[in-house]
């Protein structure tokens, strides 16, 4: 073998071994999954009615139904783990999960990481109670309404409220909810997931969502390039849509009906 040909042969195995490499780094992770028998689904512990401690101390909510959901379609066990906002992403990208719940969707997030279809919604409501007239912007004038100080929900009601609603900061949502229930003010502005909780809580007051101010879905993250796996969760999803599962957890948990033009970005 003349030296020319073993410089050759050195080459291309090791282009060979290269590629070997390469393709073991862009294992697929749904394959991955199935060997297993498992899939670990990084999961908020305390963010009711999303997910949080039931009496029993399992976590239970309506992220819970999806994962469950989305694993049962796998035909694999569901672990949750436990993340929070400052650690999850780095968990994701890590390889300690397969799968984020309560995700929104931003610019500077979709470089690192990639986004399923949207799951569940999130957005900023203004309730009141069932005997008060309300049913846009406009009628909020001369209302009194409570909200949390410097908040999302602070500012895009601050946008569109008429110059004569009376609106009554708070410094946290425990304060906003107890002005509300106790008369203190008419109506309060909150998200979904706070407002949740008062309407589960307040028969008496029978308080409704009048309307939304900002609407903006949460999203299941996965690793990039993981297209696989990225299609059995919008799958699972659109199933959930298609056969009423998901509108019964939003009953359950949001205490509404689901709409899907509130899981439009």
């Amino acid at each position: 073998m003349t030296a020319l040909m073993k410089l050759r042969y050195t080459a291309t195995a090791a282009i060979a071994v290269f590629g070997i490499l390469a393709g073991a780094a862009q294992a697929d992770e749904l394959a991955d999954i199935k060997a297993a028998g498992e899939i670990n689904i990084g999961i908020f512990s305390d963010f009711p009615p999303f997910s949080s401690a039931s009496a029993d101390m399992s976590i239970k909510g309506y992220d819970v139904d999806v994962a469950q959901k989305i694993a049962d379609g796998l035909g694999v066990k569901l672990n949750l783990v436990s993340v929070t906002g400052q650690n999850r992403i780095a968990y994701l990208n890590d390889d300690r999960v397969d799968l984020l719940m309560s995700v929104g969707y931003s610019k500077e997030r979709a470089e690192v990481i990639d986004f399923a279809a949207p799951y569940a919604p999130y957005y900023i409501a203004v309730i009141g109670p069932a005997a008060l007239k309300v049913s846009g912007k406009e009628d909020l004038a001369d209302k009194s309404v409570a909200v949390n100080r410097g908040t999302l929900e602070d500012t895009s009601l601050t946008a569109v409220a008429p110059g004569s609603a009376a609106i009554q900061r708070f410094e946290n949502y425990n304060s906003v909810i107890q002005a509300f229930i106790s008369g203190q003010t008419q109506l309060m502005v909150v998200g979904n997931d706070v407002g949740a909780q008062v309407l589960a809580r307040q028969d008496e007051l029978k308080p409704e969502q009048k309307f939304q101010l900002l609407s903006s879905p949460s999203h299941i993250a996965l690793r990039k390039g993981e297209e696989g796996l990225k299609k059995v969760v919008n799958d699972s999803v659109a199933a959930m849509i298609s056969n009423g599962s998901l509108d019964a957890s939003s009953k359950s948990w949001l205490k509404t009906p689901l709409n899907p033009e509130n899981l439009k970005d």
